[in-house]
C-alpha cells in the first residue's frame, strides 16, 4: 500500500489508523444523529466503527485499490497528521472507467468553518491528479443545502434528481447528483498524471 497523505492550508487528509484515537473520533462522527441525518445509515456504534476502520485498511491494501476512505485531520491539532484525531471523513469509490464517487463528512463541531470545501477541493486534486480520472460525481441528499453550496461552489454541476434514491428508517427519500470533469477542475490539465 502506498499511503495518501493530502495537506491543504488548514487540513489533512490521510489513512486511517486501528487505534482507540481514530476509532474513537469515527464513533464521534458516525455515533451523532445529526452527522448520519443525510447519511445512508443511522448511527453506529463503537464496535461498528472499529470493524469499519478494519475494513478501510483492508481495502487500502487491495492490489487494485478501488476504495479510498480516508481521515480527515486540522493541521494545528498536531504536528504531524497521523497524530491528530480525526474530525472527518473524506472518500472516492472508483466507480467505471476512471470515474470515482465522492464523498465527505464532518464532525458537527467543524461545520461552518469551510473545511467541507477545503475537502472536497483535495479529494479533485488527488483524483484527477495522481489518480488520474476525468469524472468525479456526488449524490446529495435533496434537503442537504450545505453540501449542495459546498459541490456548487467547487464548480459541480447538478446532472439530476434521482427518485427514491435512498430507503432510511422506512422512508424514500430523493437524492441530486452532481458531476465535474477533469477539465472544469482549475489546473487538472497541468498537474503531473499517473495512469492506473
Amino acid at each position: 500500500m502506498v499511503p495518501v497523505r493530502l495537506t491543504g492550508p488548514r487540513l489533512a487528509v490521510r489513512e486511517y489508523h486501528l487505534t482507540e484515537g481514530d476509532v474513537d473520533a469515527l464513533h464521534a462522527l458516525f455515533g451523532d444523529p445529526e452527522v448520519t441525518r443525510h447519511l445512508p445509515f443511522g448511527p453506529s456504534g463503537r464496535e461498528d466503527c472499529a470493524d469499519q476502520i478494519e475494513l478501510y485498511l483492508e481495502e487500502a491494501m487491495a492490489e487494485e485499490r478501488d476504495t479510498y476512505r480516508l481521515a480527515v485531520t486540522r493541521l494545528a491539532d498536531a504536528e504531524e497528521p497521523a497524530d491528530a484525531t480525526p474530525i472527518g471523513q473524506a472518500s472516492l469509490t472508483l466507480d467505471g472507467h476512471r470515474a470515482a464517487q465522492l464523498g465527505c463528512v464532518l464532525a458537527r463541531g467543524a461545520w461552518g468553518r469551510g473545511y467541507a470545501g477545503e475537502t472536497v477541493g483535495l479529494l479533485c486534486d488527488f483524483a484527477f491528479g495522481a489518480l488520474d480520472l476525468h469524472r468525479l460525481a456526488a449524490r446529495v441528499a435533496v434537503d442537504n443545502a450545505a453540501s449542495v453550496k459546498v459541490l456548487t461552489g467547487l464548480g459541480f454541476r447538478l446532472e439530476g434528481r434521482l427518485r427514491h434514491d435512498a430507503f432510511k428508517d422506512g422512508v424514500w427519500s430523493d437524492s441530486y447528483l452532481y458531476a465535474l470533469l477533469a477539465d472544469e477542475w482549475p489546473g487538472a490539465g497541468t498537474r503531473g498524471r499517473t495512469t492506473g
